[in-house]
């Protein structure tokens, strides 16, 4: 069972920026694709910004150009760098990794909450 642990939520005022991280437990990113998602109040989990296990970005366009996902492998760490940050982007953030078939399989971590406001 994979652990995904997240940290580095908060306040910020709209403008600012925030980086979030996620470690997990064992060395998956060669297999896995890792994910940022966001849930606010109210509304449906989606899908912010994916790295694949050979390294390739796609970002919500929501995102695009503010928010950048990276991953330091030694560390089996994924991070997403928050720029430009709106009260939009005010969610709780989950990091995700997805194995897709035929062996496919979900990891969630716990989420942390991003808050901005001024």
């Amino acid at each position: 069972q994979v652990q995904l642990v997240e940290s580095g939520g908060g306040l910020v005022q709209p403008g600012g920026s925030l980086r979030l991280s996620c470690v997990a437990s064992e060395s998956i990113f060669s297999i896995y694709a890792m994910g940022w998602y966001r849930q606010a109040p109210g509304k449906e989990r989606e899908l912010v910004a994916r790295v694949t296990s050979v390294g390739s970005t796609s970002y919500a366009d929501s995102v695009k150009g503010r928010f950048t996902i990276s991953r330091r492998n030694a560390k089996n760490t994924v991070y997403l760098q928050m720029d430009s940050l709106k009260p939009d982007d005010t969610a709780v953030y989950y990091c995700n990794a997805h194995r897709g078939p035929p062996r496919q399989q979900d990891y969630w971590g716990q989420g942390t909450q991003v808050t901005v406001s001024s």
